[in-house]
């Protein structure tokens, strides 16, 4: 029998255990987290035919096999970001878990689809700097030659750190063998934002992740004494860098429902006394269409040069990053809506900002869907992150009438 309460419980169980007055300190590839994995598994394996292992990526599987080899798939993460929130990635772990126990009892221990839960390894990139680590490796999209020369501060390798670890770097892209059987892949995850808590609505169904463009914009003017500079004979570069700053907002805007934002700016030569010659900003768009992020981009640039000529500096771009936007299986959007009014709860569909190790598991071809719960404040990746315990319980349940639903399709097929 399911027991959402169990869940919450064992949240706590694991917040004890593994954070501390700063909040939770599980950053993938320390001991901290190897502790975890390992109260993880106890879970897992305590429940009646359940099989676990590590896969060459460092990704922990909990497997109940059924009567097909057709997998149901529920994901999430144990890491946590440095002083992280208590729910952000675990939830979806520990959710699994009680569905796999409910399931386990329900068809003793032998249900018609086969069902995983599975750990992510470093879906929050915390130490090295490269989020969705182990989904990547699965899915096959993680760029080897990026991920090899990844140092943390301490000036520690990727490839060291994984052999801490008894992970062999060169093979982590084996584990792709564990989506051969997959038919859906189910992911519970705290909003991380405000959207649902402005509706007043306890939980939402999650249409897809956002594409990403992240560029470095550079202007570049002339160094000058700031007091024998008239200000009509200045060139500039932080002037004209600045009114991008209000100008993304406008591009947002007229997106519908898409983000910008600058997150850093250097300037040069960065005294009190000169004329800012070059100016570098940090410029981050997101939206779930691709022709909307397309047009943001586009009209981006196109400000820029704007701003650049009207000061008589120069602008260069820089890609930093870019990804398409991950659009989330119809069917199994129609089910996370009915899971979701099943509880009680009105069904609302939003995009997710953030990205998640759903999406990478969907770039695989494998039909995927995530829900979320609300947030209380809107803020995670901090220790006053939180979630009403009822809401909790809510989501426990919607996730595990998402997986029933989820097994009869996939039986069905």
């Amino acid at each position: 029998m399911l027991d959402p309460k169990r869940t919450v419980a064992e949240l706590k169980e694991l917040r004890a255990l593994t954070g501390d007055e700063n909040g939770a300190q599980r950053v993938a590839f320390t001991g901290l987290w190897a502790g975890a994995r390992e109260w993880l598994r106890g879970k897992a394996e305590a429940i009646d035919g359940v099989e676990t292992h590590r896969d060459e990526a460092g990704n922990f599987w909990a497997t109940l096999p059924g009567e097909s080899e057709k997998a149901l798939m529920i994901g999430g993460h144990i890491d946590s970001v440095p002083n992280g929130g208590w729910l952000d990635g675990c939830l979806n772990t520990m959710a699994g878990i009680e569905i796999l126990r409910r399931i386990s009892t329900q068809y003793d221990g032998r249900p018609p689809v086969t069902v995983r839960v599975v750990d992510w390894a470093d879906e929050e990139g915390a130490r090295f700097g490269k989020s969705l680590f182990g989904s990547s490796a699965c899915s096959g999209n993680l760029d080897m030659d990026e991920a090899r020369g990844l140092k943390d501060r301490d000036g520690i390798s990727l490839p060291d750190a994984l052999r801490e670890h008894e992970i062999d770097f060169e093979r982590v892209k084996d584990c792709g063998r564990e989506l051969r059987n997959a038919a859906a892949y189910l992911e519970l995850h705290i909003e991380q934002g405000p959207v649902l808590l402005d509706l007043d609505l306890p939980l939402g169904t999650v249409l897809g992740t956002f594409g990403v463009e992240r560029h470095a914009i550079t202007f570049r003017g002339q160094a000058a004494h700031s007091g024998s500079t008239p200000m009509n004979r200045r060139r500039d570069a932080f002037l004209a860098a600045s009114k991008m700053s209000a100008e993304i907002y406008k591009i947002a805007e007229r997106s519908g429902n898409g983000v910008c934002t600058i997150g850093s700016c250097t300037t040069k030569p960065g005294i009190v006394t000169s004329v800012v010659e070059e100016c570098r900003i940090t410029l981050d768009q997101r939206h779930l269409d691709a022709a909307a992020l397309a047009t943001m981009l586009r009209e981006a640039r196109a400000a820029s040069e704007k701003f650049a000529q009207e000061g008589k500096v120069e602008v260069a771009w820089e890609r930093l990053w870019q990804i398409q936007p991950i659009l989330f299986d119809e069917q199994l959007i129609t089910f996370a809506d009915e899971a979701i009014a099943g509880t009680g709860a009105q069904p609302h569909r939003l995009p997710s900002g953030p990205l998640h190790d759903a999406a990478e598991v969907a770039r695989a071809g494998v039909p995927t869907v995530m829900m979320f719960v609300q947030s209380l404040h809107g803020i995670s990746h901090n220790k006053i992150e939180d979630t009403r315990e009822e809401h909790l319980e809510m989501a426990v349940v919607a996730l595990d009438k998402l997986a029933d639903k989820a097994m009869r399709w996939i039986a069905g097929r």
